[in-house]
C-alpha cells in the first residue's frame, strides 16, 4: 500500500512537471504580464492580430483566447445588462460635492459589474455589456447648457470633475496591487460637447490656453492620479485633424506628456467617421493606418478588419499593430482573464451582491445628496406633514424611465416622486394630475386631450391645501444623437434652455389659484426659470435621480432630509446670454468666463439651516514650489442638523496675464449639528495657485492671490444666506512651472 502511495506521488509530480515543461511562457503565472503579453503576441499571425483590434473579437482556439467584446457601459451604474443599481446621472451625482460618495458609487458599480462577468463565464457567455471593459466616465467639460450630453458629465468645471472623475475611476478599478477590478474608460478625448447632430463631421477649435486650462485637466487627472486603463477617443475633429487620427492628441500629450500607458478606443464607428464625415482619408485602409499610427487601439466597429490590406500595402507596419495589441492583451492579462480564479480576488464577487440592500440604501443617499434646494422663499420648505390635501401635477411626476437617465441598467424596483410621497404620507390624500406633455411636438396635436389635461390639474390643484409640480426635462429629450419631434430640440440638444412651453403656461395656471406652491425640477441641464424663480415660493432640482429618487424628493420635501447640493453647472437667464453654440472658446462661458449675471450660479445651494463662516488663516509670504494649509471656522447658526458644501475659491489679482475669473480649488461635504463649530482646512498644493502663462506651460507665478472660503462663489454673495470669508496669499520668488 505504501510503495502505491509513493508511486502514485512520483507519477503526479512528474505529470506536473511534465505539464510545466508543456507550458508556454504566456501560460506561465510566474513571469510578469509583459513577458506573457510579448509571447503571445509573437505567436499569433496578422490575421489574428488585426482581429483582437475590433469591439466585437473573435476566439483564437490554438491560443487558447476566448473570444471577447470589448464593450460594456456602467456610467452610473452598470447599464444595459439587465438588473442593476440605478444611481443619480453623473451630473446629479456632482451636486453632491461629495468625493467620497462617488468613490463608493464606483465600488458598488464595479462590485455588481464583476458579479455579471462572473455569471456569464459560467454560462459561456461573451456578449457586448457582458465584459470587464467599461466605456465610462464621461469627463467631458459642460461647456454649454444646450448640449444634450451634458447630464453624463460631472459639470462645467473641470477641478470639479477631476475629482469626481478621478474618484469614480478609483472606485471601478479597485485597489488590487497586481490586477484590475474592470477597466475604467475615460471619455470623450478630447474637446469634445456638441452639437449632436454634427459630430461625426465637426471640427472644434480651441486655442493652447483653452485647451490646457478647461479641456486637458479632467483627463490629466484621470490618467497622473485615477490610473485609468483606458481612454476613448471624441468623433470630432479637433483643430481640423480627426480626434480619433490625432497625433497631436493622442501620441504628444497624452503618452508624452502625460505619461498614458493603457489603451486607446475609438468611440463607435468613429474611425469610418475620418473618411466618411472629416473627409480626411480616401478609404477605409487608410483612415484605419491613419487612427492605429496615431494612437487609436482599439475599433468599436468595423474598419480596422482593413488593416490587414493596409498592412500589405505598406500604409502601416506590422511592428506598429504589434504595439496596440500588445496593450489591448494587457488589459486583458491585468483583469485575470487568463489566470486562475484563485489568484484573482474579484473572481468571487457573488451575484446576490447586484442590487443588494447596501446598495439600495446607497442609492438613496446619493440621490438625496444630490438635491439642490434653489429657493425656500418665507421657509416654506419642509411642508408639514400634517396637510390634509396635496396636488401632485406634472409629467415627471410619475415616469420611472425618466429617473434611471441614459446609459442605464434596470432596478428592481424604482420610486417616482407621486409613489415617495403616497409612502411619506399615507393617511393624506394625494391626487395627481399629469397636466401637460413635456414640451410641445412637432406632430399632430390631440387639442381636446391637451385640454382635457390642462382642466384635469386645474381641478386637483383647485381642491388641495398645496401644489407639487415636477417638471423639467427628460433623457427622452436630451441625450446622445436622437431623433426628437418636439420644439426647442434637436438632435438630441436644445435650442433654448427655456422650460418648455406647455409646461410653462401649466405652472403660470395653478400659480393664479393662489395655493402654497413647491416647484420640483428633474432634468440632465440648466434651465432659464426665470418666471418660476421670481413668482414660485419654493424650488428644488433633483435631476435624474435613478431608482431612489421619489423617496428622496418626499424627505426633502418633508423635512426628513435636509438639502445641501449645489449647483455644478451655472443656470443661465437665456440663451441669448449664451456664444454661439458651435463656439469652444471659453469667453463668456462657466462661471469661470461669464461676464454676465447668472439666474443661479455655479456652486449655488440652500439649506433648512444657515452657516457662519469666520476666522480664515492663510499663510504670507509663501515661495513658489511650497504647499500651504487654509483653515477657517464655521458654525452651524441654525436649529436643524444639516450639512454644509465648504467651498475654496482662488482668485488672481495680477491683470496682466490670462485667468479666470475666478476658480474652484477645493470643496469639502460637512456634517454638523445644530449650533456645532468645526474648524475646517484645506491642504493646498502650488499647481492650485497655477495659471497658464503665455508660453503655454502651467505655471505659479509670484504675485497675490485672493482666497475664498464659503458655502457659495465669491462673486455671487447676494444670491445665498451663507457667509463667506477671503484672506489673501502672497507668493514670492521666480516662476515654478507645474508639471
Amino acid at each position: 500500500m505504501k510503495k502505491r502511495v509513493i508511486i502514485s506521488a512520483f507519477l503526479s509530480l512528474f505529470g506536473i512537471a511534465q505539464l510545466q515543461a508543456q507550458m508556454l511562457p504566456y501560460q506561465n503565472v510566474k513571469l510578469t504580464f509583459e513577458q506573457r503579453v510579448n509571447d503571445l503576441v509573437s505567436r499569433m499571425t496578422l490575421e489574428e492580430k488585426v482581429s483582437q483590434m475590433v469591439d466585437e473579437a473573435p476566439a483564437i482556439p490554438r491560443l487558447g483566447i476566448p473570444e471577447y467584446n470589448w464593450w460594456n457601459e456602467c456610467l452610473h451604474g452598470v447599464a444595459r445588462a439587465g438588473l442593476a443599481t440605478v444611481f443619480p446621472e453623473p451630473i446629479g451625482s456632482a451636486a453632491s460635492f461629495d468625493a467620497d460618495l462617488i468613490s463608493r458609487i464606483g465600488n458598488a458599480t464595479s462590485d455588481e459589474a464583476r458579479a455579471k462577468y462572473n455569471d456569464f463565464i459560467r454560462q459561456g457567455k461573451h456578449g457586448r455589456y457582458e465584459g470587464l471593459t467599461f466605456w465610462s466616465p464621461n469627463i467631458n467639460i459642460f461647456r454649454d447648457p444646450r448640449w444634450g450630453r451634458g447630464m453624463e458629465t460631472y459639470g462645467e468645471d473641470p477641478y470639479l470633475t477631476s475629482v469626481m472623475g478621478v474618484n469614480f475611476i478609483k472606485g471601478l478599478q479597485g485597489n488590487d496591487p497586481k490586477y484590475l477590478k474592470l477597466v475604467a474608460t475615460a471619455k470623450h478625448y478630447m474637446v469634445h460637447s456638441g452639437p449632436e447632430s454634427e459630430r461625426h463631421r465637426f471640427n472644434a477649435t480651441t486655442d493652447q490656453y483653452d485647451f490646457l486650462d478647461t479641456y486637458l485637466p479632467a483627463f490629466k487627472k484621470s490618467v497622473q492620479e485615477g490610473k485609468a486603463f483606458s481612454i476613448m477617443s471624441a468623433y470630432n475633429s479637433y483643430n481640423g485633424v480627426a480626434a480619433s487620427a490625432n497625433i497631436f492628441l493622442l501620441s504628444k500629450v497624452l503618452r508624452q506628456e502625460l505619461g498614458f500607458n493603457g489603451y486607446v478606443v475609438s468611440d463607435c464607428d468613429a474611425v469610418a467617421d475620418i473618411y466618411e464625415g472629416h473627409k480626411e482619408a480616401a478609404n477605409k485602409e487608410e483612415a484605419s493606418a491613419m487612427a492605429v499610427t496615431a494612437g487609436t487601439d482599439l475599433n468599436c466597429g468595423s474598419t480596422y478588419r482593413a488593416l490587414v490590406d493596409a498592412v500589405k500595402s505598406g500604409l502601416i507596419s506590422e511592428d506598429r499593430i504589434n504595439t496596440s495589441v500588445k496593450r489591448l492583451l494587457m488589459a486583458r492579462f491585468k483583469l485575470g482573464m487568463f489566470d486562475p480564479d484563485n489568484m484573482v480576488k474579484y473572481a468571487s464577487i457573488p451575484y446576490n451582491i447586484v442590487n443588494s440592500k447596501a446598495h439600495q440604501q446607497l442609492a438613496l443617499e446619493a440621490a438625496r445628496k444630490s438635491i439642490v434646494l434653489l429657493k425656500n422663499a418665507n421657509q416654506m420648505l419642509p411642508l408639514s406633514k400634517g396637510i390634509k390635501n396635496i396636488a401632485i401635477i406634472g409629467p415627471n411626476a410619475n415616469d420611472e424611465k425618466m429617473l434611471w437617465g441614459n446609459y442605464n441598467g434596470i432596478p428592481a424596483e424604482t420610486v417616482t416622486p407621486l409613489q415617495g410621497i403616497k409612502a411619506k404620507l399615507p393617511d393624506a390624500n394625494v391626487v395627481y394630475a399629469r397636466g401637460c406633455e413635456l414640451a410641445e411636438t412637432t406632430g399632430v396635436i390631440d387639442s381636446a386631450k391637451v385640454k382635457q389635461n390642462f382642466d384635469e390639474a386645474i381641478s386637483v390643484a383647485t381642491k388641495s391645501d398645496v401644489v407639487i409640480m415636477f417638471l423639467g426635462l427628460s433623457p427622452r429629450l436630451e441625450g446622445e444623437e436622437m431623433k426628437v419631434q418636439a420644439k426647442g430640440f434637436s438632435g438630441g440638444d436644445r435650442e433654448t434652455i427655456d422650460l418648455p412651453k406647455p409646461q410653462e403656461d401649466l405652472i403660470k395656471a395653478i400659480s393664479n389659484l393662489h395655493k402654497p406652491l413647491v416647484l420640483v425640477l428633474l432634468n440632465g441641464s440648466a434651465l432659464a426659470i426665470n418666471w418660476e424663480a421670481e413668482n414660485v415660493p419654493a424650488i428644488i432640482d433633483a435631476w435624474y435621480g435613478g431608482q431612489a429618487a421619489g423617496t428622496a424628493i418626499a424627505d426633502v420635501l418633508f423635512g426628513d432630509y435636509n438639502p445641501a447640493g449645489r449647483l455644478p453647472v451655472t443656470f443661465y437667464k437665456s440663451t441669448d446670454d449664451l456664444p454661439d453654440f458651435h463656439d469652444y472658446s471659453m469667453r463668456n462661458r462657466t462661471y469661470r468666463y461669464f461676464n454676465g449675471e447668472p439666474l443661479y450660479p455655479f456652486g449655488y445651494g440652500l439649506s433648512y439651516t444657515t452657516f457662519k463662516y469666520s476666522k480664515i488663516k492663510v499663510p504670507q509670504g509663501l515661495t513658489t514650489g511650497e504647499s500651504y494649509t487654509v483653515t477657517t471656522q464655521i458654525q452651524n447658526t441654525g436649529n436643524k442638523a444639516g450639512e454644509e458644501i465648504v467651498q475654496l475659491y482662488v482668485k488672481h489679482l495680477d491683470n496682466g496675464i490670462r485667468k479666470p475669473i475666478v476658480a474652484l480649488k477645493g470643496f469639502k461635504r460637512i456634517y454638523f449639528k445644530a449650533g456645532e463649530i468645526k474648524t475646517i482646512s484645506f491642504n493646498i498644493s502650488p499647481e492650485s495657485l497655477s495659471l497658464v502663462d503665455k508660453n503655454n506651460k502651467q505655471t505659479e507665478r509670484a504675485g497675490i492671490s485672493q482666497i475664498f472660503i464659503g458655502g457659495a462663489q465669491p462673486d455671487h454673495q447676494g444670491h445665498t444666506a451663507t457667509n463667506i470669508t477671503a484672506g489673501k496669499v502672497i507668493v514670492k520668488g521666480a516662476v515654478y512651472a507645474i508639471k
